[in-house]
């Protein structure tokens, strides 16, 4: 079983920055892609992948709506996952899930099997 626990979320001013981390639970030796999602106020029935990371190797994925805002990187000896958001706007405010899932680099929610709870990130103008 594979535990997923994020934090760092919080209010946050526009044009500001923000660090959210994922402390990763899994059994020794097993190896996940890691990804990070958010399901937007307005759209509640979608969680949007926005980055993706593919453990050891450190291939990385975006979606096109957060490149050059959004760095996912990892810290395999810490088993945790980041998300540094720099230049926020009000259309990042959402609930920030992490997820694991079988080795594919993907940001579509349907390749993830785990779950974290989520940490909200409000950005105010």
């Amino acid at each position: 079983q594979v535990q997923l626990v994020e934090s760092g979320g919080g209010t946050v001013q526009a044009g500001g920055s923000l660090n959210l981390s994922c402390t990763i639970s899994a059994s020794a030796g097993s190896r996940y892609a890691l990804a990070w999602f958010r399901q937007t106020p307005w759209n509640c029935n979608e969680r949007e992948g926005v980055a993706a990371i593919y453990p050891d190797v450190g291939s990385t994925s975006y979606a096109d709506s957060v490149k050059g805002r959004f760095i996912i990187s990892q810290d395999s000896a810490k088993k945790t996952v980041y998300l540094q958001i720099f230049r926020l706007d009000a259309e990042d405010t959402a609930m920030y899930y992490c997820a694991a899932g079988r080795l594919f680099l993907s940001l579509r929610a349907s390749r993830y099997d785990f779950w974290g709870q989520g940490t909200q990130v409000i950005v105010s103008s």
